[in-house]
């Protein structure tokens, strides 16, 4: 079978590809997806269609989205593949599609909110309502195989004290703050994702996505990152907001759908996986790398210093689970991850309004 044409990822995605063993495992699938039209479903769709052009695996793809439109043109040759069906509605309350099918990735969360004063009710339905509804339609389907793409979020704030937070960790966002909006609905998914499991015997398994780059990362949705490589590519100051301390890593676009791959099949049903990289940075160090990397030339400024003996917030995993478990790594270096992101929106036609 010919390969699917693919944008400009076939590099990528053959080294994905090659570092795998999970796609024999999908052989046949029928998977209905949902966030399928943003940054994590743009990876998996691309993943899973060069998969499949290389190993003719017969699988068939059925993306909810709000507006099959705006995806056909955004990427037509995602939405237009002969393997994709489109699928016209909410999370929470969409038409559930006709056909047998084998997996759901529901990867679907809100995204109309201003980040700097998040909608705390929307962010929480669309995790707690979503998830229910498409469990829903999976009981009612006879769908065996459920992966939920859960967040770090729901771990609430990470102890200064503790480098890298482990699944088991005893924390959780708390249940007072509005501002927990998002991690507290993605707990509420997790939870019905596992009592689905055991009362239905949907094997649930769960992702706890932590942060990211690579291509289809947007760069004005308020990811330090991507708004970093967006300064750099229109050659203006790259502008750290607060003091530059906060802690993340970032673990590459075409690890994270490897990760996801192997999870859904792999993965141990009724438990949750760290998705992320250990490799820490502050933000200001992000800044400087970014600048480093696509614009040399370019200052890094930021809003204000450090406060004396105020210990810096991380946002970090600890990823041993899923690496003695399912033997996933890690294998992009911070600094390709973003030549490789740059590069990607070049090509693709950023423009400095973006």
């Amino acid at each position: 079978m010919s390969l699917t044409p693919a944008s400009s990822l076939g590099e990528e995605l053959d080294e994905l590809l090659g570092a795998s063993d999970v796609w024999p495992l999908l052989r046949g699938a029928r998977l209905f997806v949902t966030g399928g039209t943003g940054f994590v479903g743009c990876w998996l769709l691309e993943s899973i269609l060069w998969a499949d052009a290389r190993f003719d695996l017969g699988v068939q793809v059925t993306v909810l989205t709000r507006s099959p439109d705006v995806f056909r043109r955004r990427v037509p040759h995602l939405a237009g593949s002969s393997r994709v069906r489109l699928h016209e509605g909410d999370v929470k309350s969409f038409t559930w599609p006709s056909g047998d099918y084998s997996h759901i990735i529901h990867a679907a969360t809100e995204t109309n909110t201003d980040l700097s004063n998040p909608d705390a009710l929307a962010l929480y339905s669309a995790s707690a309502d979503g998830t229910r509804h498409v469990l829903e339609f999976a009981r009612k389907g006879n769908v065996n195989d459920f992966l939920l793409v859960s967040s770090g979020a729901v771990y609430g704030r990470q102890p200064a004290d503790v480098p890298r937070i482990a699944e088991h960790y005893p924390s959780a966002a708390s249940s007072l703050d509005v501002q927990a909006g998002y991690g507290n609905g993605k707990r509420a998914a997790e939870f019905l994702s596992v009592a689905y499991q055991q009362r239905y015997g949907i094997r649930a398994r769960i992702a706890r996505c932590f942060a990211f780059v690579g291509p289809y990362l947007p760069l004005d949705s308020g990811f330090a990152i991507g708004n970093f490589i967006a300064d750099a590519l229109a050659d203006r100051k790259i502008a750290v907001n607060g003091d530059g301390t906060p802690r993340r890593s970032y673990l590459y676009a075409a690890d994270l759908a490897e990760w996801l791959w192997t999870i859904l099949a792999r993965g141990v049903p009724g438990e949750a996986y760290n998705v992320g990289a250990e490799d820490d940075y502050s933000i200001l160090d992000v800044a400087h790398r970014v600048a480093d990397v696509v614009a040399p030339h370019v200052a890094v400024v930021r809003a204000r210093e450090p406060a004396e003996g105020v210990p810096p917030q991380r946002y970090v995993p600890c990823t041993r689970k899923a690496r003695e478990q399912l033997g996933l790594t890690a294998t992009v270096a911070l600094d390709d991850a973003v030549r490789r992101t740059a590069s990607w929106h070049r090509r693709a036609g950023f423009r400095a309004s973006e």
